[in-house]
């Protein structure tokens, strides 16, 4: 059970050993490749505009589907709408 323990240890401080403070230019070059804040409001302005042209299209779309007759959309006679207003 102390060999576990010791092994535990070891490994901890292994693993713990590459968390080094002192890594300045890995946080630099992460601070660098980081879009500016022009950048992410036209990037948000961006998609925006194309989820509202995406709307707008299928609404256009549903729009002709609805409107569109076809041979089968037959209004029903008089005797017909009697006929289920007496059911």
């Amino acid at each position: 059970m102390k060999r576990l323990a010791f092994a535990f240890a070891g490994a901890a401080a292994l693993s713990l050993a590459g968390c080094n403070s002192s890594n300045e230019d890995q946080v630099n070059n992460a601070e660098l490749n980081q879009p500016t804040t022009d950048e992410l409001n036209q990037a948000a302005s961006d998609a925006a505009n194309d989820a509202a042209n995406a709307e707008a299209a299928a609404l256009g779309q549903q729009e002709q589907q609805l409107n569109a007759t076809t041979d089968s959309d037959v209004s029903p006679s008089d005797a017909q709408e009697q006929n289920v207003a007496g059911m």
